[in-house]
């Protein structure tokens, strides 16, 4: 199973994954830095291939079916070998137990799938830098105390028969002991670890050498000064069973900068450096989490959304280091007002709370279990006097002030996005009411909730009274520059208040069940407009967006048909856009709907690809004709490495499902070529052009929209120039 790295040009790294996209990218990454991979889809495979391919590292995933990733590790530890092979488990999950369970399977690393490809890749390097030194040390005896400096390790043998307890000078150096004044015992040996771990240490070689087991796990050192180390612990068995020579050999590592370096990147990617507080990415999570919990358990979550009153002065007139410090003192004042357990006067076990700073001078409190309102008050009503005790800063004491806003889940909003936005419309008006108060989330208070009624009042009427247009953006055939198609997108020109974008009423639409009538009104008039078009001989594809809502209505599918047979366009020259997160919602339900719309001849097209709810599983079953690359993939593409990387691998994963690839968001040449280079021939973006009306669509496509190579003319012969008219209502 292991080899020399040193005698091969590349070094070998088994990847285990279940979901072929994820190998996919895995792959794509680590053979373009230069190494060979070997893919393995079960625990059963990994185990056969192991033995074959004899891997430099392993990426094993966790959830896995039928032997899982914690499972696998065991058994390849058991392989000849098995026990100096690097193993890095990957889960989406960053939870202790998940992390606890990986280390004791066996695991040399742990990491998240969602770490950056530069961070994993470094992470990748590093285990197989330790892994040369490591076989180095066990291949070369003459040269093991310099491998041993390197690698900060030290190697021991011990013979319970007899009591011989032999260490190198590396294993010493770990437990800062004179070569020359100690003598090496078994006691002297379980005596240098943290007294908590010695006893179950001592059991576990005393286990491995009973059953001829290897044994690997993370302890504590003591040091003289009282710190500690946390070093990987290996040990092996030599000897047949009942030989006078039967002894356990092993090695300890020092990996204290590795552990400290994964601490250092979760504080640096979820905790504020000035105060020490969970920042806005750790308190998302949480938020979402205490938001689930209240959806099963029926308690409510308040947020508090808090801003210190005129900070700016401080920063002017003391400068920023002094803010910090201000900051730094305010979060820790915080951290008692809002202590768990007191938090309200009682505590039943189901209360909590998270503290977090947003940004600049503005924390946010989550409290989860509460059962009134009131109990949010009491907390704001805490903070606000624990600021005014005087805070020493830069040689003088102020007293600090804040306006609070309060927000409720589930009265005031059911996500964390609307439930944040509300308590920090409450906080303004608490600094309109004089601020060093707090004031809860009121409908009244926002002039969205003004404009969002004006909008529900006339939306039911826009249909009827045409104020909805559609503009057209071109979807391009980027290997010879030809606008093929476009993307219809409505518009809504309010009599009353202007222009307004569709994310502004699309949601209330949504809500309020009106998107099926503006739906319908969009394919009726997006197919009438493409028919025109094809009648001509104008042979333009059009592709329409639908929601969730008109997606997971019964008579989809029947309106769908009836729009096509009406306007008389041919099936194939209509793409329905649906983005992923509808599909996963109800698989069979999905997948039954997918196949009746696909029965009538249209193409299906995925958007917004890769943002958060892809499953492959899925991806499989769904009959899918084009998988719409987000945007977010392409921004930096033409020189970040990782997003060419996964660009590449998702298009050659869809090409390999018989799926067309579709980028979106291109405005430079330079992603256009690279995308084009790697099998993206349809593609969109402001690029190419943006949505536009009917009119300057249609010049578009008959003079080019300025990307090169020259977009071919498109007759324009009988081609309508205003959208024909409907009496669908």
């Amino acid at each position: 199973m292991q080899s020399n790295p040193g005698t091969r040009k590349s070094q070998t790294i088994l990847v285990v994954d279940d979901e072929p996209m994820t190998r996919s990218i895995l792959r794509a990454l680590l053979e373009e830095a230069g190494a060979r991979v070997v893919e393995a889809r079960s625990g059963a495979e990994a185990l056969t291939q192991a033995e074959t391919a004899r891997p430099d590292l392993i990426l094993l995933d966790v959830m896995m079916p039928v032997l899982d990733g914690f499972e696998t590790c065991r058994k390849l530890r058991l392989l000849p070998g098995g026990d100096a092979v690097p193993i890095m488990m990957m889960t989406g999950s960053n939870d202790v137990a998940t992390v606890s369970r990986a280390y004791e399977a066996g695991a040399t690393d742990f990491e998240v799938k969602t770490v950056s490809p530069v961070v994993l890749w470094q992470r990748i390097r590093y285990l197989l830098r330790a892994k040369g030194a490591f076989d180095e040390l066990r291949e070369s005896e003459n040269r093991l105390a310099t491998a041993e400096r390197i690698a900060r390790a030290g190697s021991w043998e011990w013979h319970p028969a007899t009591g011989i307890h032999r260490w190198s000078r590396g294993l010493f150096r770990l437990f800062e002991l004179d070569p020359g004044q100690a003598q090496p015992s078994h006691d002297l040996f379980l005596a240098g670890f943290h007294e908590d771990e010695r006893g179950p240490l001592g059991e576990a070689l005393a286990e491995a050498f009973t059953s001829h087991e290897s044994y690997a796990g993370e302890h504590r050192i003591l040091r003289p000064d009282g710190g500690s180390l946390v070093c990987r612990l290996h040990a092996d068995v030599v000897g047949e069973a009942g030989s006078e020579d039967r002894h356990l050999t092993g090695l300890l590592q020092d990996v204290s900068d590795l552990r400290t370096a994964q601490d250092q990147l979760r504080a640096l990617a979820f905790y504020d450096q000035c105060t020490g507080l969970p920042n806005r990415n750790l308190l998302r999570q949480q938020v979402e989490r205490m938001i689930d919990e209240a959806r099963r358990s029926g308690q409510l979550v308040a947020i508090l959304f808090m801003d210190l009153d005129n900070f700016k002065r401080v920063n002017d007139t003391l400068g920023h280091s002094a803010g910090d410090e201000l900051l730094a003192t305010v979060g820790t004042r915080l951290k008692e007002a809002v202590r768990t357990n007191d938090l309200c006067g009682w505590n039943d076990g189901s209360s909590g709370s998270v503290l977090a700073r947003h940004g600049g001078d503005e924390f946010i409190v989550c409290l989860h279990g509460i059962r009134q309102p009131e109990d949010a008050s009491r907390v704001a009503n805490r903070i606000l006097k624990a600021l005014t005790k005087p805070i020493p800063v830069a040689g003088r004491e102020l007293v600090m002030t804040a306006s609070i806003g309060i927000s409720l889940f589930p009265q005031d909003g059911t996500s964390p996005e609307e439930i944040l936005k509300h308590a920090d419309a409450a906080m303004y008006d608490a600094k309109n009411s004089g601020r060093n108060t707090f004031r809860f989330f009121d409908e009244q208070l926002s002039a969205r909730a003004f404009n969002r009624l004006a909008m529900e009042a006339t939306l039911r009427n826009a249909v009827v009274d045409q104020q909805f247009t559609l503009d057209y953006q071109p979807l391009v055939d980027a290997t010879t520059g030809r606008i093929i198609g476009a993307e219809s997108l409505i518009r809504w020109n309010h009599p009353e208040l202007g222009l307004i974008a569709p994310t502004d009423f699309i949601p209330l639409a949504e809500e309020t069940g009106m998107i099926l009538d503006v739906g319908a009104w969009v394919l009726r008039e997006s197919c009438l407009q493409a028919a025109a078009w094809r009648a001509k001989g104008h042979l333009l594809e059009i592709s329409v967006n639908v929601s969730g809502r008109q997606f997971w209505h019964p008579e989809i599918v029947e309106l769908v048909g009836r729009t096509l047979a009406e306007t008389g366009l041919e099936p194939s020259a209509l793409a329905i856009e649906i983005t992923e997160g509808v599909l996963v919602q109800s698989t069979a339900d999905a997948l039954r709907t997918l196949s009746r719309l696909k029965d009538l001849g249209i193409r299906i097209a995925l958007d917004d690809f890769g943002t958060g709810h892809s499953s492959l599983q899925y991806l499989r079953r769904f009959p899918v004709d084009v998988l719409k690359l987000d945007q977010v993939f392409v921004r930096e593409v033409e020189w970040s490495d990782g997003d060419a990387a996964l660009t590449a691998a998702i298009a050659a994963m869809a090409r390999s499902m018989g799926i067309e690839p579709l980028a979106e968001g291109i405005e430079r040449v330079a992603q256009r070529d690279r995308l084009l280079a790697q099998g993206y021939r349809l593609m969109q973006g402001y690029y190419f052009g943006q949505p536009m009306p009917l009119g300057e669509f249609l010049k578009a496509a008959v003079n080019g929209v300025g990307a090169t190579p020259t977009l071919s003319a498109v007759p324009t012969t009988g081609l309508e120039l205003r959208p024909p008219k409907s009496t669908a209502r």
